[in-house]
């Protein structure tokens, strides 16, 4: 069966190749699974904030990607709405800028580049795309107008992949936050590795897919990880007006381990000023 839709992508590919330059935009619709656990038991928010803050995590989870594609590269852009006045700064902008800008990837590199600011710093993520030892199930069904394809593997968590964090709720967590002397990292774990599911289409030979993810013989219309779905809502082939697909070439150059480290350690430093803010909490 695995061979089958081989050799389709590849007859695909063939004919797609004699026909013309492919190039696309994908639109994508993301939601992630939200973690309420730190709301049950908190007799200091009222109803009525309550559903405020999860009203506001509901909408933080629910995001509109695109990805425009040609054959061998591609760029990954976030679709952001005009924020409110009032709206738009703070903790929220800091982590979005910080966790992630537009992801341009080259699949005949095998590189991708993507851009983020830190505390006022711009930083250039250059690094090698993940390479996940795909296994294609042969089951398929119907994505819009679309075959697609299942596949899975088995991936590393990255250092700062915050879908792949739990809250922490063990006695030990529980007295440290009491006492004050919690530290960033005491309050959630992290899964080491995650099974992802892709479906792709053979019906267009590329190899690109949402995020960081691709390698597969056409385009990934759905992918779900870590309790978040990214699934592809329209799809617009050749059109007359095609944007350049290009990297970014702003910013101090650095590899994803090391910018991981580098967040990791202005976090702790800013939570270590939030509680000597607090005066030391519950401490004699």
């Amino acid at each position: 069966m695995k061979n089958i839709f081989l050799m389709v992508a590849l007859v695909a590919a063939g004919s797609w190749s004699t026909a013309q330059e492919l190039y696309g935009e994908a639109t994508y619709f993301s939601k992630g699974s939200i973690d309420k656990s730190f709301l049950e038991g908190n007799r200091d928010i009222t109803p009525d904030q309550r559903k405020r803050i999860e009203d506001n995590l509901k909408k933080a989870s629910e995001k509109t990607f695109i990805l425009k594609f040609n054959r061998n590269e591609s760029i990954w852009q976030q679709e952001v709405a005009l924020a409110a006045p009032g709206q738009g700064g703070g903790w929220g902008n800091f982590m979005g800028s910080s966790m992630g800008g537009d992801k341009y990837k080259n699949i005949t590199t095998n590189t991708f580049t993507e851009q983020r600011d830190m505390m006022g710093k711009t930083f250039l993520i250059k690094d090698d795309l993940p390479q996940l030892d795909w296994q294609i199930t042969g089951e398929s069904r119907k994505i819009g107008n679309y075959t697609a394809v299942k596949a899975t593997a088995v991936k590393k968590n990255d250092d700062l992949d915050m879908s792949a964090f739990r809250r922490r709720r063990d006695e030990d967590t529980k007295k440290k936050e009491e006492d004050g002397t919690m530290k960033l990292t005491d309050m959630f774990e992290k899964d080491d590795t995650t099974t992802v599911t892709a479906w792709f289409t053979p019906e267009i030979p590329v190899q690109h897919g949402p995020a960081e993810y691709g390698g597969l013989p056409g385009l990934i219309l759905e992918l779900n990880t870590n309790g978040t779905t990214m699934l592809c809502t329209k799809i617009v082939l050749n059109p007359e007006k095609r944007d350049k697909i290009q990297a970014e070439t702003k910013g101090e150059e650095i590899k994803l381990e090391e910018y991981n480290a580098t967040f990791t350690k202005k976090m702790e430093e800013m939570s270590e000023r939030f509680r000597g803010g607090r005066g030391g909490r519950g401490r004699n």
